[in-house]
This record gives structure tokens, sequence and C-alpha cells, in this order.
């Protein structure tokens, strides 16, 4: 078998066989395929497509290309929530202990934020003494004790995926569905749950901006999950608009607490809601009307909050944080971002909303860039908002007072005013599954 015959085939639009696919894996990730080659063949895919079976079996060679997680002790009731990437995401936060308590077994790996979109790891580490690294014995202890464990992606799971994903972002060849799906998938089943729910961003803050777009990428995911033999189930939500009011690592902790507290923002505690009841309804097997009635019990008793305190401890983390949050870091310069004239906000870069927090220090435009866990933004106004000139819009938060003026000047670029309000748009478009 050649490669030359295996470009050919897709260039021509042949559908590739098991086999085929297994070669195509095997010896790209041992060197013996040479990226020139890869690249060729990621190319005539983005042009040309992979048949939904080609994509399970990419998907499952990706998986097996290195080592996988074995979560067999947990049964059935292992659980793993991925998000495509926004602003203002600190979801796993809220969702991974309230799945916990409900008897869920979180065993997570996250990574960390690059460009304007932020990380779990990130922001877990922002909380002093938090440990993302962890033993593979340590962390499947955590999980069985705590019922929750985030760590940073470690080992050798998917090689096959970061030497692709490399070069696709080299060669633009990352915008096809069948590569995409195949990568996130194979990650997510190479980490072992059994129990999936995707959470598939949609908007200006999403790398995928149209709602038609992700809920064929979501479709494809859940169909390669459910052909592995996976419980999964996708959302389509809404990243038009910054998720919460908090951007930044430290300060999206703090408003992780608030929602597990009870006195959360409205649009992220609906989202979190949303997501935590998928992954129950899976976990428990029960409609998830019943599971909705359970997570919102658990956040309103108080129990998630106290299974966060548990696992932040767990994992070297200082809990008293939590509560005071005075032991977080801290900026030492705070901003106003003033309204330049009255009107409604009618639509909200979030992308460049992201970027701005990244020229104040929260974020990196290169992935070994230092980040300042205390910078970042606080927003007053959110798109449907009217604004009074010289109404504070946004609080800027950072160690650095020089980087606040190109913060400053993105953020206003990211606002669209008008004189009368959009009609509001929904948190979540659909369920996936």
């Amino acid at each position: 078998m050649r490669m030359t015959e295996l470009i050919h085939k897709k260039r021509e639009g042949g559908a590739l066989s098991a086999e085929e696919l297994h070669f195509l894996i095997e010896n790209y990730t041992n060197g013996t395929i040479p990226d020139y080659q890869m690249s060729a063949f990621a190319m005539a895919v983005y042009f040309r497509g992979m048949t939904e079976e080609e994509t399970v079996i990419l998907t499952q060679e990706m998986m097996q290309s290195g080592d996988t997680v074995d979560l067999s002790l947990f049964g059935k009731l292992s659980a793993d929530k991925h998000s495509t990437g926004g602003v203002g995401d600190k979801t796993t936060l809220i969702v991974a202990p309230i799945v916990a308590t409900l008897g869920g077994k979180v065993a997570k790996m996250s990574g960390r934020g690059l460009g304007h979109t932020g990380g779990t790891v990130d922001k877990l580490e922002s909380i002093p003494g938090f440990r993302t690294e962890l033993s593979p014995e340590d962390f499947l202890r955590q999980v069985q004790e705590v019922g929750v464990a985030v760590i940073g992606q470690t080992g050798n799971l998917t090689p096959a995926d970061k030497k692709l994903y490399a070069l696709r972002d080299v060669t633009d060849t990352v915008d096809s569905l069948p590569l995409i799906a195949s990568s996130i998938m194979s990650k997510k089943l190479a980490a072992g749950s059994q129990n999936i729910v995707l959470d598939v961003k949609v908007g200006s803050g999403a790398f995928l901006t149209k709602e038609e777009d992700a809920r064929a990428l979501a479709e494809q995911m859940v169909s390669i999950g459910k052909a592995c033999g996976r419980n999964i189930r996708a959302l389509l939500t809404n990243m038009d608009i910054p998720l919460g009011q908090n951007i930044g690592n430290a300060l999206e902790v703090m408003e992780a607490v608030n929602v597990l507290r009870g006195r959360g923002c409205e649009d992220l505690t609906e989202v979190c809601v949303a997501l935590a009841t998928q992954l129950v309804s899976l976990v428990q097997n029960i409609p998830a009307q019943e599971a909705k009635t359970m997570v919102e019990d658990c956040i309103h008793s108080g129990k998630a909050f106290e299974t966060m305190k548990k696992w932040v401890s767990a994992q070297g983390g200082n809990a008293q944080a939590l509560e005071d949050f005075t032991l977080l870091p801290q900026a030492s310069c705070t901003v106003e971002v003033l309204a330049p004239h009255s009107g409604y906000l009618t639509a909200m870069d979030t992308r460049m909303v992201g970027e701005a927090s990244v020229f104040l220090g929260a974020g990196r435009s290169k992935k070994d860039d230092p980040i300042d866990y205390g910078a970042g933004i606080v927003l007053q106004k959110k798109t449907g908002d009217y604004a009074e000139k010289g109404e504070c819009l946004a609080v800027l938060y950072c160690n650095d007072s020089a980087f606040v003026p190109n913060a400053q000047r993105r953020f206003l670029e990211a606002i669209t005013w008008g004189d009368t309000p959009n009609a509001k748009s929904p948190l979540i478009f659909g369920i996936v599954g």
C-alpha cells in the first residue's frame, strides 16, 4: 500500500477502507509518512469530505494511536463534558461538582487557553495551591472518593491527532468537518468516559459562527460517539455574547462559586443547568426533566458547592479561597470603560472582547506566554442593554496600567450601537442526541 494511492483515491472522491485508514494513521504517527504527503491528504479531505463510516474509523484509529484511560472501575457512572471553546466559559467548574454530587464520576482532562478563548486548567490554577498534574493512581482515587478530578492533558493520548492538528493549522485545513469531529472525539474517547455531553458553541466568540455548521458538527460527533458505544448528547449554545459577567481566570472562579451558591447570573446559570441536566440524565438513565429537578435542588441545597470545596482541597487547592475571594489573585489596577454615547448595545463581537482580556494579561497569544491570573474584565452591560453616555460598560482588571489603552480600544470596537434593542437570542439553540 502506498500513500500516493490513498491521496489519489481521496482526491477523486473515493472512500478509504478500514485497512487503508489504519495504514494511514499508523505510518503517519511513527513518521513513515512525511508531513507533505499528509498535508496533501488533509487538503483532499477538505475538498472531498469523508463518509460517516470513514470518519468513525479515522476517529478510532487516532484514539488507538496512543494511550487510553481505563475508567471501567466506575462502571456506567463515568462522565465527561467538552466545550468547543468560548469567552467566559467556566462551565466545567460548575457542571463537574453538580454531576459528581448526583452520582457521576467526572474524570476529566482539560486544556489551557490560547488566543481569545480561556482554558479550564488556567482557571483552576488561579486557585492557590491547586495541582493540575496527578499520577494516574491519584487521579482515579480522587474520582472514586470525591467524584471529580480535572487535570491537564497528560501522557501519550492521541499522538496522531496532535501531529495532524498541528499540520492542519499551518496548511489551512482546520475547517474540515470530518477532521474537526474526529479530532475532538478521538480525545474524548481516549479519555475513557461512558457518558459524554458536548457543548458546541455558536457565534462570534466561537470557531463556528453559523448555527447550521455547529449543528452539522454536533450531529457528526454524536454519531461517532454512539458508533463507539458511548452515551452522548450535544447542546448548541450561544457564544454571540460572553457567557456570564466575568472574563479572566480568578474572576471566573469567583463567578462559578456564585452560581454554585445560588446567586449566579441568569445566562451562565441557565447554560450550566442545561449541561448538567443532560449529563445527569445520561449517567442515571433518567428523563431530562427529572434530572433538571435534581440539578436545581443540588445547587439550592448547597451540596454542589460543598463538593466543589472537597474537589479543590483534594487537588491541593486552598478551598477557603472559594469563600474568601481576597485569597485569590487580585489586580492592582481597575479601570471603568464608559459608554461614549447613549444607546442600546445591539451586538457584541465576543472574539474581540476575549482579545481585550488577552491584552490585559488574562490570556495567551502564544502557547508559552505567561498569564496574569488576576487580570480580566467584568461586564456591566451586555447585548440588549441600554446605556447612558458616561455609564460604565465594563471594568478592566490588570496589574500593568500600560495594558489598558489597547484593551479599552478593543472592547469598545466590539460593541455595535443602535436606537432600538434587537430581539433577544436564545442561549440554547437545540440538543442533538
